[in-house]
């Protein structure tokens, strides 16, 4: 919708959901409808669109579903799973 009518929305695609999860923006609980009701809120709206094209490319080439990139991910520092995933490596070793 944004890039054919040029309409500001926040879709809520796999890979959105999947970062907005990791980075604790919203609850691993919550559906594809209230993540997306949650970024409308912390985005401002003439940032939907680009928010939504830079989460997919994110999701897509950093923070991948199963080989997430976190040793040289930019968002470390802030993001809820890849603490997660730093703790439990340092138990494995």
């Amino acid at each position: 919708m944004s890039v054919a009518f040029g309409e500001p929305s926040l879709a809520v695609d796999t890979h959105v959901e999947r970062v907005s999860k990791r980075l604790g923006i919203c609850r691993w609980k919550d559906n594809v409808r209230q993540v997306e009701d949650k970024l409308c809120k912390v985005v401002p709206r003439e940032r939907w669109n680009k928010t939504h094209h830079q989460l997919i490319f994110f999701g897509r080439y950093h923070c991948l579903a199963r080989s997430p990139k976190c040793d040289i991910c930019p968002l470390f520092e802030e993001c809820r799973e890849g603490q997660k995933r730093f703790k439990a490596s340092l138990k494995e070793a």
